[in-house]
């Protein structure tokens, strides 16, 4: 059965959609089966994985409210990972959601009829705690964090925690913390290894070896609707990336690998 994480941040603009993107890319890269799941009504995974968002006929949004299969919905990606795209359809979901019976289970409902296909499914949050996140978090085993090393990052991160904490006693006993990942850092900057610094005492081996450094390639990659490792292999993001699979692949075999 496959390992289903929640890429989530409810601060916008740190990293969480290149994160699933690159990293759906990278795991692929190693031979392993992954889906990526938009559950963005900005739809930007689906964008930056080469699929135009507006003409997909069936999306997340169909597949919460259960009038289609997660396996109609789904796509194949020139990235080697299936798709579940997302559109601006979705951001009626929440409204439609309320009034439905288990709400905040009908993410992972639709995911049980394909986990076993998969090594990995990972979920592209949208960055809010709303009824989208609470379906993925219920819907996961683990949370990834990505975050920018600076003074607001540790604010929001605590809404972050409480809300994790929250679900884990409410709605998903097992859910836990995969890990935190720095991105667009900058080691020449004094504020990012001061945080960097603190992640590193509080969260300990919560917190990944592997940083995503800014990187031109990086930012321009989605633009032609590819992930780095598709656009410039050898760009220090597209590393990176690689490096981060390769981080989480040793952390699911132990410590005797």
């Amino acid at each position: 059965m496959g390992k289903v994480l929640a890429i989530a941040n409810q601060k916008g603009g740190v990293g969480k959609t290149t994160t699933s993107i690159n990293l759906a890319a990278s795991l692929a890269k190693t031979r392993r089966r992954v889906l990526l799941v938009d559950a963005d009504p900005q739809g930007n995974a689906t964008m930056g994985s080469g699929v135009p968002k507006e003409q997909c006929p069936a999306t997340t949004y169909e597949v919460l409210l259960g009038l289609v299969p997660i396996e109609t919905a789904r796509v194949q990606t020139e990235g080697g990972y299936d798709l579940v795209p997302s559109n601006s359809r979705l951001s009626g979901a929440e409204v439609e959601l309320i009034e439905l019976e288990r709400r905040e289970r009908r993410l992972r409902a639709a995911l049980e009829t394909v986990r076993h296909e998969y090594d990995y499914i990972l979920i592209d949050c949208p960055p809010a705690l709303n009824l989208l996140t609470v379906n993925a978090m219920v819907a996961a085993q683990a949370v990834m964090i990505p975050m920018q090393c600076e003074y607001y990052a540790l604010e929001g991160l605590t809404a972050l925690l409480n809300t994790i904490r929250k679900i884990r006693e409410t709605l998903n006993p097992s859910l836990e913390i995969e890990g935190l990942l720095r991105t667009m850092y900058d080691p020449r900057n004094n504020l990012d290894n001061e945080v960097s610094a603190q992640l590193k005492a509080h969260f300990g081996d919560k917190l990944y070896r592997t940083v995503i450094p800014r990187n031109i390639r990086l930012a321009e990659a989605p633009s032609h609707g590819k992930p780095v490792i598709g656009y410039d292999m050898q760009s220090k993001g597209a590393q990176a990336y690689l490096a981060l699979a390769g981080e989480m692949l040793r952390r699911e075999q132990g410590p005797a690998a």
